[in-house]
């Protein structure tokens, strides 16, 4: 990595096109989650589960598309627990006793040579849905206010916190919008499930990170070079933490990408969430929160 040994790129100078490809991808987002709808899993919207334990292994794909036609929809299938336990969840309105027989009688007729048995039948309530739903949206929230409060206290300027909190929502928005609008385009599931919130509030986590590494380096430096000029400074406050934020976008990267091949149907969603969102988080913490805090800081100092 000797190229970001002594890195002197104009990353300020470029925020105005940052802001051009910010805004048609968080206003596409937006349009996206709004006309087309969030894809929510039963989590979220209700729906049955059923537990099937074969003698053999199975195959999830198979099973899938054995089952997409009579339940009416693809139904989220992952193996639980080994390779001839299988997990099944549909949004099917029938009664649990329908479904159940529409399930076993069609994997009768794939499966002939495969005998199974039913371990467990349950209900996900459209009203225990909602809980979670809303308890999930609390979490994401409440993570965004702890964390202005955190950047605030830490750095004693508002327009820092302003800065992160603009570059987390950001993120969260624009992988919410990939998520819609890919939802029908892509073999694997996208449904927003608790897995997918465990993923926003990682990317949450990743993104902060870069960002409060990138606002240390800027304090650092306005101590040590106080006649600097604040965007000047910013800029090279980015260019002294390049190295360390792509050595670690790229190893993060590498890791959930072998994730993502390797770890089956049911991580598919979770590692593609992190996929997309560690791009975004770097581009942000580059691009987005520095930024903001450079506008709001000359707004601040105009008013002044």
């Amino acid at each position: 990595m000797r190229w970001f040994e002594t890195p002197n790129f104009d990353f300020n100078g470029s925020r105005k096109i940052a802001y051009a490809i910010s805004g048609i991808l968080f206003v596409a987002s937006l349009v996206a989650i709004f006309v087309q709808g969030l894809q929510y899993g039963i989590d979220f919207k209700g729906g049955k589960e059923i537990v099937l334990d074969f003698e053999q292994p199975v195959s999830v794909v198979d099973l899938r598309s054995e089952l997409a036609e009579p339940l009416g929809n693809a139904p989220e299938i992952k193996l639980f627990g080994s390779e001839s336990e299988v997990l099944i969840r549909t949004d099917n309105e029938s009664p649990i006793s329908e479904v159940q027989d529409i399930i076993t009688s069609n994997i009768q007729s794939l499966y002939p040579d495969n005998p199974f048995s039913v371990e467990k039948t349950d209900v996900i309530s459209a009203r225990f849905a909602e809980d979670l739903k809303w308890g999930a949206l609390q979490a994401v929230i409440y993570a965004i206010v702890i964390i202005f409060i955190y950047i605030l206290i830490r750095f004693r300027n508002w327009t820092f916190s302003a800065g992160a909190v603009a570059a987390l929502v950001h993120d969260v928005v624009i992988v919410l919008g990939l998520f819609t609008i890919l939802s029908n385009h892509v073999p694997f599931s996208l449904q927003i499930d608790q897995a997918i919130i465990a993923a926003f509030l990682t990317i949450v986590g990743y993104s902060l990170n870069d960002t409060v590494v990138v606002f240390d380096r800027i304090r650092e430096n306005s101590n040590v070079h106080k006649g600097m000029d604040f965007m000047p400074m910013v800029n090279k406050s980015l260019n002294d933490t390049l190295s360390r934020t792509v050595i670690t976008s790229l190893t993060t990267l590498f890791v959930v990408a072998v994730l993502f091949i390797f770890g089956g149907e049911v991580l598919k969603g979770f590692s593609f969430a992190l996929l997309i969102g560690i791009v975004l988080g770097t581009y942000s913490s580059l691009f987005v929160a520095s930024a903001l805090v450079v506008e709001l800081e000359k707004r601040t100092t105009k008013s002044k």
